[in-house]
C-alpha cells in the first residue's frame, strides 16, 4: 500500500487549501484513514480522522475549520481546510490504519506535504 499526498503550499492567513491523499494497493480492512500534522520543532499531532463508516474525528482546533471527507471509489481522503491560521503552518501527513489480513495490524503513512500558512 502507498499513500500518495498533495495539495500543500503557501496561503495567505483566512484562505482555503485542500489536501488530497490517493492510496494504491489493496488492504484487507480499514479502521480510520486520517491526516496528522508535524510543526518545526513540535511533535507530530492528529488533525482528522475518519471511518469506513463516516465517523470523524477532529483536534480542537481545527473543529469548524477543516473537513476530512473520503472518496471511495478513488481511494483517496482529503482534507479541506479553511480560514488558515499561521499555526497551521506544518508537514501534513496521511495516514491509514486497518488490517493486513484478518489478525494483522498495518498502519500507512504517506510523505508530508508542507502547508505554510502567511500572516
Amino acid at each position: 500500500v502507498q499513500l500518495q499526498a498533495s495539495g500543500g503550499g503557501l496561503v495567505k492567513a483566512g484562505g482555503s487549501r485542500r489536501l488530497s491523499c490517493a492510496r494504491s494497493g489493496s488492504i484487507f480492512k480499514i479502521r480510520t484513514m486520517g491526516w496528522y500534522r508535524q510543526a518545526l520543532g513540535k511533535q507530530r499531532e492528529l488533525v482528522a480522522t475518519v471511518t469506513p463508516g463516516g465517523s470523524t474525528n477532529y483536534q480542537n482546533s481545527v473543529q469548524g475549520r477543516f473537513t476530512i471527507s473520503v472518496d471511495d471509489a478513488k481511494k483517496t481522503v482529503y482534507l479541506q481546510m479553511n480560514s488558515l491560521k499561521a499555526e497551521d503552518t506544518a508537514v501534513y501527513y496521511c495516514s491509514v490504519e486497518g488490517y493486513s489480513d484478518p489478525w494483522t495490524p498495518v498502519d500507512y503513512w504517506g510523505k508530508g506535504t508542507l502547508v505554510t500558512v502567511s500572516s
